[in-house]
């Protein structure tokens, strides 16, 4: 998985993925769009975003999902 607009660094928010050059947590960008934010309403919040910041947060999670073992019953 190599996302580029996507970075982990321990010095940088304890190490959860950020947008790249930003300390917002792609965690913080799902959840937004998981409450039914819209992409423009989180681009106001966040100037520093761009509509390819919110996409690549969300293929970063759904890479993340596809390489978790799924355990049934």
């Amino acid at each position: 998985m190599n996302h580029e607009r996507i970075e982990s660094n321990p010095k940088i928010m304890d190490g959860k993925p950020v947008i790249r050059g930003t300390r917002i947590p792609v965690e913080l960008v799902l959840r937004k769009l998981g409450a039914g934010m819209a992409v423009e309403a989180i681009l106001a919040d966040h100037p520093r975003l761009t509509d390819a910041d919110i996409r690549a947060a969300q293929a970063f999670a759904a890479d993340y999902l596809a390489d978790e073992d799924i355990v049934y019953g």
